[in-house]
């Protein structure tokens, strides 16, 4: 071994070994990749070699023992960024794109949910690093201080290429028009790597990015088209039901449907919520078989989709990336032909996902963000103000506000890691040894209980009998990364299609006057949303561009579309590439062309509401006659600090405004 490391090119070749091994190792213990078949194991063992070849390659063309130090460097920022990507994967399921990045103002809250990601044996992925840099020290003085033959360097870029060829030719063999598909990053990692995924995310990137300048108003007429061919009539009897009622949209962070009906220690898990959905006074309809469509965005996905009926990107957060971007939002809609007037309520930064930003494109008239509460020790935990406290002191606001008014509220407590003070668990955890999983359901059961007081609340301070309130999970909350610990709590396997079933979020309704469905079985999902209040209220969703269809109407388009371009429907689901039967739970081995057919919808669907935000092509359409595209000049969200009793009230400037 110290034979082969005292030569430049030697210690180029443990280095590249040791990072392939790595690698690999990696790639089989930390992702769920969904490898099946010996080409695709092959093609997972092979593809971190050409990235080894070719950044750490470019080492080599350093002078002298210049080479020795180069060669560590950027295989620890390789081993880095892989690093980075698998405590991102640990609950996102996904891997970081260029976008993620520019999402940094996120990360000041994310610490104790990053260091709950991390593990102890995650020591033992820098071991390759420690052994270099001994060696290094070891065997430099060998090393002679002249530059290396530049046919040695270039040699190994070209050897790098060849095999990165290779890769990529086997992997269109096995998976025709591999790049086309950008809806879904594991297929990406699996067939060409972690490290030659960044430089298709980098082109991927400058493509989107450059949509903008390109796009011209010609560009809306395919999806206009699209949109008006999907778009479903409204139900008669339901058609203005709730013209002039307030609407109070309540966003349960992180919250599955499987919680419904859950009964944990022989506990009911969300007793509340569970008398909602089993209302004998059918006053609620709730949707047993609706999803999210969240990609990379989360929570921001969430919020764009229920008010734009667009989907989230594929890579990143519109709420980042195209925040001024011209939206047709419901915000807005409502206000200009119902005269509402609309709020967030959040317990968290207004610069979180750049809400303070996208807000002014949305039309968004206020944001109670968390200068407006009392933020103090003991009514703040994880990400931001309890649950309890922020529906409590959320009321005076809704009081204040002038009716009928769109008020949007977004929980925190119940949110990975899923922390919950002592004194606030009202149901010990699950025991399957996972602690995500197991505080999981006492973080549930205590937004169950903060939901309960709010609808006394609300019905004290009289707003509950005259809006519509409207309840939905906005994503899931356990990641495939705890399928074990899932398999004890369902008592099933969790497969790729059980997964697929496990990303139901709940959606519950009530329209005042209007008697409940009871339990809906109809298939729909966050872009769906929209669509269905603007029919509530009276307004028709067909002059707007909305990729969703209206929940209560008899044409209501009942497949759901997931953001990395699988899709469910009623009868069979389309999940990695694999068709399955909803009843049998087999794989169907000759999909029909009606199934064929429903993938391509799928997957011109996203990308012509990835065109959209891409290229921000509701700039060039006008929906109607009354239609004013929305001024962000005409929209501030100053701070409020909160005093105590004999202090004042101090509001101070929205330094976004003044920019402006």
């Amino acid at each position: 071994m110290k034979k082969i490391l005292s030569t430049k090119m030697g210690f180029f070749s443990i280095t590249v070994f040791l990072f392939w091994i790595k690698t690999y190792l990696i790639y089989k213990t930390e992702f769920d990749l969904g490898v099946s078949g010996s080409m695709q194991e092959f093609l997972l063992f092979f593809n971190p070699l050409s990235s080894g070849l070719i950044f750490i390659g470019f080492a080599l063309f350093a002078a002298g023992k210049k080479v020795g130090r180069r060669i560590i460097i950027i295989d620890a920022i390789l081993s880095f960024i892989l690093y980075a990507n698998v405590v991102f994967y640990r609950f996102n399921s996904d891997f970081i794109t260029i976008a993620t990045l520019m999402q940094t103002d996120n990360f000041g809250s994310l610490g104790g949910s990053i260091l709950n990601l991390m593990a102890p044996h995650d020591v033992l992925y820098a071991l390759d690093i420690i052994f270099l840099i001994f060696f290094y020290n070891k065997v430099k003085s060998t090393w002679s201080n002249e530059r290396m033959k530049i046919r040695k360097p270039l040699a190994v870029l070209v050897t790098g290429v060849i095999v990165f060829g290779v890769n990529l030719g086997l992997a269109e063999a096995d998976r025709p028009q591999l790049l086309e598909r950008t809806f879904d990053r594991n297929y990406l990692v699996k067939y060409l790597g972690a490290y030659n995924f960044i430089i298709y995310d980098a082109v991927q990137n400058f493509q989107n990015s450059s949509q903008r300048v390109l796009a011209d108003s010609d560009d809306i007429t395919e999806v206009q088209n699209y949109t008006k061919t999907k778009y479903a009539e409204p139900n008669e009897e339901l058609f203005g039901a709730g013209e002039g009622k307030n609407i109070i949209k309540i966003h349960l962070e992180s919250f599955q449907s499987f919680l419904i009906d859950y009964e944990l220690h022989g506990e009911e898990v969300t007793p509340f919520l569970n008398s909602l959905v089993h209302d004998e006074d059918r006053d609620f309809t709730y949707f047993d078989n609706f999803f999210h469509q969240t990609g990379q965005g989360k929570t921001a996905d969430a919020e764009l989709t229920t008010d734009t009926s667009l989907y989230g990107l594929s890579q990143g957060s519109a709420f980042s990336t195209k925040a001024n971007n011209t939206y047709q939002a419901l915000p807005a809609i409502l206000e200009q032909q119902q005269g509402y007037t609309s709020a967030v309520f959040h317990g968290d930064g207004k610069s979180f996902w750049n809400r303070d930003k996208v807000y002014k494109s949305l039309g968004v008239n206020e944001f109670y963000y968390d200068s407006y509460y009392d933020m103090s020790e003991e009514n703040v935990i994880n990400y931001g103000l309890k649950d309890k406290p922020f529906f409590d002191e959320s009321i005076p606001y809704l009081e204040e506000m002038d009716q009928p008014f769109y008020a949007h509220m977004m929980t925190l407590t119940h949110h990975h890691p899923y922390l919950i003070d002592e004194e606030d668990a009202t149901i010990a955890p699950a025991e399957t040894g996972d602690p995500s999983v197991d505080r999981y359901f006492q973080t549930a059961r205590y937004l169950d209980e903060a939901l309960e007081q709010f609808f006394k609340d609300l019905k004290e301070a009289g707003l509950y009998e005259d809006s519509i309130i409207m309840i939905y999970g906005d994503h899931y909350g356990i990641s495939e990364n705890h399928n074990r610990a899932m398999k004890e709590i369902t008592g099933e396997e969790i497969t790729p299609l059980k997964n697929s079933e496990l990303q139901r979020v709940p959606f519950i309704i009530r329209v005042p006057g209007l008697d409940g469905q009871g339990i809906n079985h109809e298939f729909s999902s966050l872009i769906d949303v929209m669509p269905t209040l603007l029919h509530l209220v009276g307004i028709d969703a067909q002059d707007y561009i909305l990729f969703g269809t209206d929940m209560f109407s008899e044409n209501h388009k009942g497949y759901v579309p997931f953001r990395n371009g699988d899709f469910v429907t009623e009868e069979y689901s389309y999940i990695n590439g694999i068709y399955y039967d909803n009843q049998s739970k087999e794989e169907i081995t000759e999909p029909t062309e009606e199934m064929s057919h429903m993938k391509e919808t799928v997957h011109h669907e996203l990308e012509l509401s990835d065109r959209v935000l891409n290229g921000d092509l509701l700039r060039f359409y006008t929906p109607n006659e009354e239609w004013e595209p929305v001024n962000r000049d005409d929209y501030s969200y100053p701070e409020k600090k909160v005093m105590n009793d004999d202090e004042t009230e101090q509001e101070v400037i929205d330094e976004d405004t003044v920019e402006e």
